[in-house]
């Protein structure tokens, strides 16, 4: 712990994993929208 240095981590990768997550979920909750939307027009 004595090497660690508060905000010199390089946490590119994180971000990129984290903007992948927040893709994924926002792309689920748009289809399941736009499924819902589908079943209640057609009163499936």
């Amino acid at each position: 712990m004595a090497e660690y240095k508060h905000g010199e981590m390089d946490i590119t990768d994180h971000e990129k994993t984290f903007e992948g997550f927040l893709r994924f979920f926002v792309f689920l909750f748009g289809s399941a929208i736009a499924i819902l939307i589908f079943l209640a027009i057609f009163n499936t």
